[in-house]
């Protein structure tokens, strides 16, 4: 089966971007002619493909409603996404992105949940300039966002150990191998003068995505099962290694995992991902390429709000699957998944020396945003620390930044740089601030419903506070919030997760775990933002008195109930979300 046949469900049927994507000429469509015309945004067609190239279209929601009153338009402008498998980033590329969000973003740098950096308030006149300077870097964005494999993930600490090391070299191969083919992006934006015309580029161009690419994005992690610091159930696509004497001896390929879902829509859902088989570790780059193909064949290119690989894994059952994989996807024997369990997760935050003589730093970076503000001036003062030491900087899946290769005696100065400029030590701060969690969301995002990066901090405080009283400080809690039910933050595999539905009203989950291998479930709809606290304080504290010897907070609501808890607050079984 092709990329250009119906895939199962389809029924011949293609959404509007299928054919965009189709008539594009390997991504092209007219970028380079919109990018030549004097305008501040895109066509409609145009946007989608954008996406490919590691933007995206956005409008400062916050200027919307003066100038609607003052008659003037939407003030356009765009995120750009950097794709930097496993976090990893040298001093001098560090410093260029600083430099980049100065000339031509919002002054801030962005860490995702997905070990990526991404720029916010980019005009469209300096978008290639903004490309162009991140190519001089050796840096690239073609394929952080679209319909292809994004940004591949791994645990970022640079130690030595071999599965560690291990797994980073191949987050490596497995981008360098999935990554997009078409000249598109270096004609657009790079070269500026020669567009390579269809006939110079094959159909073959895209052996593995083909003319049309995948029906969504496609997230691939490698996890570690002592250390899982990048969720790796939460992906698509997972290896999580099996460990014998220190080495890595293969991995189970995990399948289906995604965090994204529609209110109103029952059928859709977040889902966590399944073992499909065991690899050899010679046999990742192979496996990935297959999984890829599989998706590509029968994923739904209907509708896109079904057309991620979880929706095939649940629909056919895992035993279609490995039948299907393994007949015409896989051409070896298809091996059975071991029995590996996660058992813990490493913020890396902290000193730790590297067992090369060398050191490295973990910092904690609040919903990801480098930034000055006020006393805390993180953006200059992580500036004056790589520019002096020359640190690599590796991010992490948490949001979180490491600087390592750090020589022993640099450490005390490094220290009196952080307090120079107002940045805490991650020893003092809070467990359930560490662990916490948001989107970007409003002004940026056009499909956030409500606020999310910009209130977390303030409900965190109200959160500490609480805990404090209840002498519950010392538990390890994570809160995740999303502007919108697509749940970028992943907040439907976390002790407590907070979704926007309108407004500042938010759906309120509870029941997973830090360790991401378990889904949380919907406690109440339409929770007012300041109710949060009060509502789940209840809980808490009945907790404190009922949980079980080393039971964290979302095992314990999961050992309740949801009819149980709800029994608790005094309110009445939420309805279908």
């Amino acid at each position: 089966m092709s990329a250009d046949q119906p895939a199962d469900g389809d029924d011949g049927k293609r959404s509007a971007v299928e054919g965009i994507k189709e008539s594009s000429r390997w991504l092209r469509g007219t970028l380079a002619e919109e990018l030549a015309r004097d305008s501040d945004h895109f066509s409609d067609a145009d946007k989608q493909l954008l996406k490919f190239h590691g933007s995206y279209q956005q409008e400062d929601r916050d200027a919307r409603k003066t100038r609607s009153k003052a008659g003037v338009g939407k003030h356009y402008m765009f995120m750009v996404r950097l794709k930097l498998p496993g976090g990893k980033l040298t001093s001098k590329q560090y410093l260029a992105l600083d430099d980049i969000t100065g000339a031509y973003a919002n002054g801030t740098l962005r860490l995702t949940t997905r070990q990526s950096v991404q720029f916010h308030g980019i005009l469209k006149a300096n978008l290639r300039q903004a490309l162009r300077d991140l190519n001089d870097a050796l840096i690239t964005t073609l394929g952080a966002c679209g319909d292809v494999n994004r940004n591949v993930i791994a645990c970022p600490a640079p130690l030595g150990d071999p599965p560690r090391k291990d797994a980073q070299q191949l987050a490596d191969a497995v981008a360098a191998h999935l990554a997009p083919r078409s000249s598109a992006y270096h004609d657009v934006w790079l070269n500026g003068e020669k567009l390579s015309p269809d006939a110079e580029q094959p159909d073959g161009v895209e052996a593995i995505y083909g003319k049309v690419y995948l029906p969504r994005k496609f997230k691939t992690a490698f996890g570690l099962p002592h250390d899982n610091c990048v969720d790796v159930y939460s992906n698509d696509l997972g290896f999580l290694a099996a460990i014998e004497k220190g080495r890595t001896v293969g991995y189970n390929l995990l399948v289906g995992g995604g965090m994204g879902r529609t209110s109103g829509n029952r059928n859709t859902f977040p889902h966590l991902a399944q073992p499909l088989c065991f690899v050899e570790p010679d046999e990742v780059v192979a496996a990935a390429e297959a999984v890829i193909k599989f998706f590509r064949d029968h994923g739904n290119r209907a509708d896109r709000k079904r057309a991620r690989l979880k929706y095939v894994i649940h629909d056919w059952g895992m035993e279609k699957v490995r039948d299907v994989f393994g007949w015409d996807y896989w051409p070896k024997p298809v091996r059975k998944p071991r029995e590996l369990l996660v058992t813990g997760v490493d913020l890396h935050h902290g000193w730790h020396p590297q067992g090369d003589g060398k050191w490295f730093l973990g910092l904690s970076i609040e919903n990801g945003r480098i930034k000055d503000e006020g006393p805390l001036r993180l953006r200059t003062g992580l500036r004056k620390i790589v520019e002096r030491f020359n640190p690599i900087v590796r991010i992490t899946a948490q949001q979180d930044l490491l600087l390592g290769d750090i020589d022993p005696a640099s450490r005390p100065a490094i220290d009196s740089l952080l307090n120079e400029h107002g940045i805490e030590r991650p020893e003092n701060l809070s467990l359930v601030r560490k662990w916490g969690m948001a989107c970007p969301a409003i002004p940026t995002c056009g499909l956030a419903l409500t606020e999310s990066e910009r209130v977390l901090p303030a409900m965190i405080d109200q959160f500490e506070g609480a805990l404090k009283e209840l002498g519950l400080d010392g538990q390890q809690l994570s809160v995740r919030m999303t502007g919108c039910p697509n749940g970028c933050a992943r907040p439907y595999n976390s002790d407590i997760g907070l979704v926007g539905r309108s407004g500042t009203k938010y759906t309120l989950f509870v029941g997973g775990h830090h360790r991401g291998d378990r889904l949380s479930f919907v406690l109440q709809d339409l929770v007012e933002r300041d109710q949060v606290v009060p509502l789940l304080r209840k809980l808490l504290e009945r907790f404190k008195a009922d949980r079980r010897s080393d039971e964290g907070f979302g095992d314990w609501c999961t050992r309740q109930g949801v009819e149980s808890l709800c029994g608790v607050l005094g309110v009445a079984m939420p309805k279908a979300v």
